[in-house]
């Protein structure tokens, strides 16, 4: 189930600080970020999954240093999925995803993806590396090849899509991006306005504007996430992903931000 799950990480989808979080936040900014404002920063999140009125499990993104990659200087971008071992036939689940990317001029380009199927000492189960020399894409399995796929830019495997959306949100613009899961490119599409809503979150204080983005995936991988989907951003300066409702395998679930905190790098 908790790999089902992991489509939320598009969206949102830990030592926090003090202080809270929107003592820090630039609200209703006009200016829409780059690549630049966002890693300018350094940003932690935390986000609760919800189906109806259970907790499914918990979701962790941060990106968590700099790393070099065959030569290439690139960003590190960690995303945990914990599931809640209160569920039924579930038990104690935790799968990690990686993504070594480049920030680029305008928008972020992945070098390397992979997996970790943690609670089941799996490492590296799943890798999908990006050659741009050649213009392809290989997918690995438990580091058995699988396929080889033409790379179209801004090629990745999910979830650094949690970055590449917040470059739109509340920008009145759509974006179309190729997604390579399960061994298949699909395609993630969005568009955003400008109009604001209300809403109110556990990671901060007091309600929040928000702008809305809708889209939809084609894509139909191992984490059960396709059809049409919703999100929210936060107004501020960096657009914070604050919601997503999505379809996965068992119906629609919530993914809301539940702790926020930056500190300036």
């Amino acid at each position: 189930m908790i790999r089902k799950l992991t489509a939320i990480f598009c969206f949102v989808l830990l030592a926090f600080g003090s202080a809270r979080a929107q003592d820090s936040l630039q609200y209703n900014s006009e200016k829409q970020p780059t690549m630049e404002d966002l890693l300018r920063v350094h940003e932690k999140f935390e986000y609760e999954v919800r189906y109806s009125f259970f907790k499914l499990g918990t979701i962790y993104v941060e990106v968590v240093g700099d790393s070099l990659y065959h030569g290439v200087h690139t960003k590190h971008l960690l995303t945990v999925i914990k599931s809640n071992p209160g569920i039924p036939f579930v038990g104690k689940e935790e799968n990690r995803y990686h993504s070594l990317f480049v920030p680029g001029d305008s928008l972020p380009h992945t070098e390397v993806f992979w997996t970790d199927n943690v609670d089941e000492n799996e490492f590296g189960d799943t890798r999908y590396i990006f050659d741009r020399k050649k213009n392809l894409v290989y997918g690995f399995d438990h580091d058995e090849p699988q396929d080889t796929l033409a790379l179209q830019e801004p090629a990745s495997s999910g979830h650094i899509v949690f970055y590449l959306s917040r470059l739109f949100a509340g920008a009145a613009r759509s974006f179309k991006i190729p997604i390579y899961i399960d061994f298949k490119k699909g395609y993630l599409s969005a568009e955003s306005g400008k109009k604001v809503y209300k809403r109110k979150y556990d990671a901060f204080d007091h309600p929040i504007d928000t702008y809305f983005m809708e889209g939809n995936a084609d894509v139909n991988g191992p984490f059960g996430f396709s059809g049409k989907f919703k999100a929210w951003f936060a107004t501020d300066d960096l657009r914070i992903p604050v919601e997503a409702q999505v379809k996965v395998w068992l119906g629609h679930v919530k993914v809301k931000l539940t702790k926020y905190s930056r500190t300036t790098e």
